[in-house]
C-alpha cells in the first residue's frame, strides 16, 4: 500500500506482542506446545496483494490518508515550485546572468518565504494527521494487540516477535519459516466479527 507521504506515522507495533499474555497467566501451566516463539511481520498488515493484509487496519489507514489528500497535494505543489525556484536561482547565479540584482533578490525572497510556508504547513498538517491517526487507527491497533494475545494463547505461543523489525535491527539473522505465523494471524484477525470494516467520521479541515 502506498502510504501517505506527509509523515511517517509510527503507530505500528512493538517488538514483543504476547509477553503480556504470558505474564497474565501468573506462571500457571500452559497448554501443550507452550514456550514456542512465533514471528509476525507487521508490515504485511498493510499489504496491497489481493486477500492479504488486515482489512480493517488497511481501511482505517486509507481513510485517514484520504482525509489529508488535499493538504498533501498542496504540499507537493509547493514542493515542486520550491525545487524549480531553487534550480532557477542556481542557474542565474552561475551563469553571470544579465538579470538585475533586484530581480535575483526577488526570487531569493520568494524562495525563502516559500520554504517557511512549507515548513509551517507541514508541521500543522503533521500534528493534525497524528491526532486523527490516533483517533481512527489507535483503537484498531489496541484491538489487534488484544487479538494477538488471544492468538498466542490459543496456539500455545509464549511470545510473538515482530520479525521484520528484528531483521531491520539486525537482531534476527536467520529463522525457520515454519515459525513465521504472519499469514495465520492475519487470517485469524480478519475472521473475527467486525474485522472487515472501520467506521470513521472525517473532521472538518
Amino acid at each position: 500500500m502506498k502510504r501517505f507521504n506527509l509523515i511517517a506515522a509510527s503507530f505500528i507495533f512493538t517488538a514483543v506482542f504476547a509477553m503480556s499474555a504470558f505474564a497474565q497467566t501468573g506462571g500457571a501451566p500452559q497448554a501443550a506446545g507452550s514456550g514456542r516463539i512465533g514471528l509476525v511481520n507487521t508490515s504485511a498488515f498493510l499489504s496491497d496483494k489481493p486477500g492479504a493484509g488486515i482489512t480493517k487496519f488497511k481501511n482505517a489507514v486509507s481513510s485517514v490518508d484520504n482525509e489529508f489528500k488535499t493538504v498533501n497535494d498542496e504540499l507537493k505543489t509547493m514542493g515542486t515550485r520550491y525545487q524549480a525556484l531553487g534550480d532557477e536561482i542556481q542557474k542565474l547565479r552561475g551563469a553571470n546572468s544579465s538579470v538585475p540584482v533586484s530581480g535575483l533578490e526577488a526570487k531569493v525572497t520568494e524562495f525563502q518565504d516559500l520554504e517557511t510556508n512549507i515548513k509551517r504547513k507541514q508541521e500543522d498538517a503533521k500534528a493534525k494527521y497524528e491526532r486523527r491517526y490516533a483517533q481512527v487507527v489507535g483503537p484498531i491497533y489496541t484491538d489487534i494487540i488484544k487479538a494477538m494475545n488471544e492468538f498466542a494463547k490459543a496456539k500455545g505461543y509464549a511470545v510473538l516477535l515482530d520479525g521484520g523489525r528484528l531483521e531491520d535491527a539486525q537482531i534476527l539473522l536467520g529463522f525457520d519459516d515454519k515459525y513465521d505465523v504472519t499469514t495465520e494471524f492475519i487470517t485469524f484477525y480478519n475472521s473475527r466479527p467486525g474485522a472487515a470494516t472501520a467506521t470513521t467520521t472525517a473532521p472538518k479541515q
